[in-house]
């Protein structure tokens, strides 16, 4: 699935989440082994595929549409989900629309989104399942219990990998302060952020799915997230080696994990988008960071303060060769600052070493 297509697929969950009114009465009606046809939407190609049934035009309640979906027709919506327009519709899709569907119902609704580009739910009471059709996208709503068990193991997995990922990070720290880092080094973050990335992904689809019953394990990501896509960005910023038809980091960081998607990215997929070639021998090249990352952790300042650092002496062993007075020239360091980058180097090497031998 493409970003493009599970960003849709997230705002329809969003809609029919557990929680909001109409996933009340989708509910009622399945838990009553019932079937129904719901459009949501009234654009006009909508009401030219419409025929028959009445206007109702009134609130959305989930009792009224369950009491609606004992008809036999299909309910119209409006595009919000705030109204019921009609009821007991019998819609006509164009058969030259293909479907992969075998019910009526279901092959309706398929026919009805990808024609008119609106969301459609087919409730089977047979398969006792809840369908989304809209454009070309489908799918088909899992039980809120067993979506809840997915995503809390979900969560474990996400704690071991951020743990891993934050042990090669602080690798990755010390080779830049001893001057020993090589494109492998670098890939090998990589490659872990883009694993945890990837669960995140997860994560937000079923936190989507859960609606109000995913606040716990929405909680739970919001604190293994927090700053982790900054720091990702920061190490690109140190090590990218862009041409003039490159991405900038952020975009290439999006590329990374729309491409790890549908594919593990190996080290010579990410060598060559980083700008150090595909073949083997350059994982073995040794790579001076610029640094933005350790500057931004000697001490908290803003973004372009820490690239006026950078841009004044291009490297980060520059960085840490130069002593207070020279640091204090550049834009936005005062003598304060300056002293906390300096001392920020010496403790961050003691911090990162004592954490490496527990």
């Amino acid at each position: 699935m493409s970003s493009v297509e599970k960003n849709e697929l997230m705002e329809l969950l969003k809609t029919i989440a557990p929680g909001t009114k109409l996933r009340a009465g989708l509910d009622s009606i399945l838990s009553a082994k019932s079937g129904a046809l719901i459009v949501v939407g009234e654009n006009e190609e909508v009401m030219e595929l419409a025929e028959g049934g009445f206007e109702i035009n009134c609130d959305f309640s989930p009792s009224l549409l369950y009491e609606l979906a004992k008809l036999d027709g299909a309910i119209i919506l409006s595009e919000d989900a705030e109204k019921i327009l009609r009821a007991n519709v019998h819609l006509h899709p164009r058969i030259a629309k293909s479907s992969t569907e075998t019910g009526i119902r279901h092959r309706v609704a398929q026919r009805m989104a990808r024609q008119t580009g609106v969301l459609v739910i087919a409730i089977s009471h047979r398969r006792a399942t809840i369908t989304l059709y809209k454009g070309h996208l489908r799918h088909v709503l899992q039980d809120t219990g067993f979506i809840l068990t997915k995503a809390n193991q979900a969560v474990q997995t996400l704690e071991k990998y951020k743990d891993i990922l934050n042990q090669t990070l602080n690798n990755l720290s010390i080779l830049e302060l001893d001057g020993l880092v090589t494109v492998y080094d670098v890939i090998k973050v990589i490659q872990r952020a883009l694993l945890v990335l990837r669960i995140i992904e997860e994560l937000e689809l079923y936190i989507c799915q859960l609606g109000s019953e995913g606040k716990l394990v929405n909680m739970q990501l919001k604190e293994l997230d927090s700053g982790l896509r900054e720091e990702i960005i920061l190490v690109l910023k140190d090590y990218y080696c862009p041409n003039e038809s490159n991405a900038c980091e952020e975009e290439l960081l999006e590329n990374m994990v729309a491409y790890s998607a549908g594919h593990l990215l190996d080290t010579t997929d990410i060598s060559r988008m980083m700008g150090y070639g595909s073949n083997a021998a350059s994982l073995d090249r040794e790579v001076t960071p610029r640094g933005y990352r350790l500057v931004a952790k000697t001490v908290r300042m803003p973004c372009h303060v820490v690239e006026s650092v950078v841009d004044e002496f291009g490297s980060l062993p520059e960085i840490m060769k130069r002593e207070i007075e020279e640091l204090i020239e550049v834009e936005g360091i005062g003598e304060i600052r300056a002293k906390a980058i300096k001392d920020g180097f010496r403790k961050l090497r003691e911090e990162l070493i004592y954490d490496r031998n527990l």
